[in-house]
């Protein structure tokens, strides 16, 4: 009986919705985050194949989108790969990769070194998942007990070549250790089943994004329409599931910029990167800055498809709320990302008519409306490209969208959403000026949210000093309050400073007992408190206090104990204290759930070389140095127990071997000159 009346009431709720339909879009994007019934805490997600029940018309042609093929298991089906010519060479790493289809049909990538002809290195992984539609690339990621890391090879689409994933090249080759977070995977499937106190480790992760992360939960839904409750959506709306197009523009706009908004993205306090549901205000979760400069409006990033379109005048003169006629589609008097996209049909079935009709619906090529493009500029552009398309189907995109490369992902290009007329010679030779960092969907973020996004920039994209100093200006230190609100932020900001005892002074001035009791005690999805502690500690660390750095150790260890630097920390910690009981403890525990985790392998076969079992320290460094054979490191740990052992050619050797790779290593040069000739 209970269950019935929560039924009818969700009924009589939604008649009352429809009733007042009217007033409701007057001021639409207020209340729109109100009335949806799908944003309560007890909706749930029900799944695209619970979806596709009643729509299956609409699942057919969205599996085949961008969106619908963005993540998958690693076969061949999936893949786009060319792998008669799959190797690949990283100079600056001086590593080979190749990929091919082995055993089951699995994919399998080859990562090796030459020496003249002979292979006197080779580590092979298996990849997983294939993330990417193909449109325009194919990444890859492996799975190890759960925790998901990217692979050093992506096939490029459009140019059907092998290269370096994009942020894997130039030096910073990261191998197969580049952890893909909740923000990257949240965005290319439906959202995951991330295990709270990880950094990458999720217990299920769908196959590519699904209904709901453009409509929301459907458990009302689903519900409602179970019980026979039916809704004329061709004049009202229906309030148990989100439909976009009828969302006011800004919303509408934030569904898509969820993840076509991608940058230095700060979460708000106490948010996650599942909290966001469509039809609620994204700055409400989440501010997404970017670097903006004067003189550069050819630049843009990947997923930054919507911020170039509302930079554009076609969008700018088109979005006058106070104009707006179609109160059930507010889009329809408006440029918006559904005027040109059909969420539901693959772009690549698109046809170029699709998108000309929504130029034209403004811009006539016969002159009467709004023109930009006269029958003279047709002509001309009929000149300057010959076979160019007939007036009334040229294609608006190539003038006004040109294909270009994005700042962040190489070897592809890509339309640039910024509508306008094509940029001449002289303003792309302009300097290029830094104006500072921007929210691109927040008007008036926080001092706090802005603190966070320099400290961001400078942490994860560009360590350019004057992030950091920048950052500083917006937070107060001028008493106990304001440095126990932006705590956090400070010590993450003094910690990348590389001043530690600034670190160590704030958590005297608000007193140890404290932060650990009562301050940096909660689990979060970001793992915000954990990462303060393994700060503090390392501060600790660095001022040879280890004694000290073992609480707030064990504080990030609770808090995160998925996460196997800090683990690798706290079991360091015990070994430089003497307490090997709980250094093994702690040693064995992060490599039974990640047994390839380098640091950690070298690590404990320091901790035996002290314990004086040579043997065992000498067939854990070959472990680890089988995983990454130029770990400093390891290769230093290798050449002291080479020393201790008395084999000194051995030593020597190792030495010279760093300082190959490693020719900055002071110490590894001092020791090298000190040893006899």
């Amino acid at each position: 009986m209970r269950a019935l009346l929560l039924i009818l009431f969700s009924t009589l709720i939604l008649t009352s919705c429809t009733e007042e339909v009217k007033t409701v879009n007057e001021t639409q994007e207020k209340k729109d985050t109100l009335i949806y019934l799908n944003h309560a805490d007890t909706a749930r997600y029900v799944g695209i194949n619970t979806c596709r029940l009643c729509h299956q018309s609409i699942y057919n042609t969205f599996i085949e989108t961008g969106m619908g093929k963005s993540f998958a298991g690693a076969t061949k089906q999936k893949s786009a790969g060319d792998y008669k010519h799959s190797v690949i060479y990283d100079e600056f790493s001086d590593f080979y990769y190749k990929s091919f289809w082995g055993k089951n049909d699995s994919l399998y990538f080859l990562e090796f070194r030459l020496q003249g002809k002979d292979t006197i290195y080779k580590r092979l992984e298996r990849a997983d998942y294939i993330i990417g539609s193909g449109h325009h690339t194919n990444s890859h990621m492996q799975n190890i007990n759960g925790h998901f890391n990217q692979m050093p090879m992506t096939f490029y689409t459009q140019k059907k070549e092998w290269h370096l994933p994009p942020g894997f090249e130039n030096g910073v080759n990261t191998r197969f250790t580049r952890k893909i977070g909740l923000e990257c995977m949240s965005c290319h499937n439906a959202l995951p089943d991330f295990v709270m106190g990880s950094e990458n480790k999720y217990s299920h992760v769908d196959e590519g994004i699904n209904c709901e992360r453009c409509h929301g939960p459907g458990s009302v839904h689903v519900q409602q329409r179970s019980t026979g409750s039916k809704i004329d959506t061709t004049n009202y709306i229906d309030y148990s599931i989100v439909n976009p197009s009828k969302l006011s523009i800004d919303l509408q706009f934030d569904v898509c910029q969820r993840c076509h908004l991608q940058g230095n993205a700060v979460l708000k306090e106490g948010k996650s990167f599942y909290d966001f549901k469509p039809g609620k205000k994204l700055s409400d979760y989440i501010s997404v800055f970017l670097p903006k400069y004067a003189n550069a409006d050819d630049e843009f990033i990947m997923a930054s498809h919507a911020d170039r379109l509302k930079m554009s005048q076609c969008f700018i003169k088109s979005f006058n709320p106070a104009e707006i006629k179609n109160k059930l589609k507010p889009y329809k008097d408006a440029l918006t990302c559904v005027t040109c996209h059909n969420p539901h049909i693959s772009v690549k079935v698109t046809g170029n008519e699709v998108f000309n009709n929504a130029c034209k619906n403004c811009h006539q090529p016969n002159g009467k409306s709004n023109l930009d493009c006269t029958d003279k500029d047709v002509i001309a552009a009929k000149k300057a490209a010959p076979g160019h398309a007939p007036a009334n189907l040229l294609n608006c995109v190539g003038c006004h969208m040109p294909k270009s490369g994005s700042i962040d992902i190489p070897h592809v290009t890509v339309h640039d959403h910024f509508i306008r007329k094509p940029i001449s010679k002289k303003e792309k030779e302009k300097i290029k000026t830094f104006l500072g960092l921007f929210a691109i969907n927040d008007k008036n973020p926080d001092s706090l949210t802005k603190a966070k996004a320099n400290i961001n920039q400078f942490e994860k994209f560009d360590q350019q000093q004057h992030y950091l100093d920048t950052a500083l200006k917006y937070l107060s230190v001028k008493d106990k309050n304001n440095i126990s609100k932006n705590f956090d932020a400070l010590v993450q900001l003094y910690f990348l400073k590389n001043d530690y005892a600034k670190v160590v002074a704030l958590v005297n001035q608000i007193g140890k007992d404290e932060l650990l009791n009562n301050r940096l005690n909660k689990k979060s999805y970001d793992n915000q408190h954990a990462w303060t502690c393994y700060r503090i500690g390392e501060s600790y660390n660095y001022q040879n206090k280890a004694n000290e750095a073992i609480s707030f150790f064990e504080q990030t260890n609770k808090l995160a104990p998925y996460v196997a630097e800090f683990k690798d920390k706290l079991a360091t910690a015990y070994a430089s204290t003497g307490n090997h009981n709980l250094a093994h403890q702690y040693f064995d525990e992060t490599l039974k759930e990640n047994p390839k985790y380098v640091p950690s392998i070298a690590n404990l076969g320091f901790l035996y070389l002290t314990e004086g079992n040579a043997q065992m320290a000498e067939q854990l460094y070959k472990k680890a140095l089988a995983l990454d054979p130029d770990n400093e490191n390891t290769l230093m740990n290798l050449a002291g127990m080479y020393n201790y052992k008395g084999n000194i050619v051995e030593a020597k050797n190792t030495l010279k071997q760093i300082l190959k790779k490693h020719p900055d290593n002071k110490n590894a040069a001092q020791i090298l000159s000190a040893m006899p000739k």
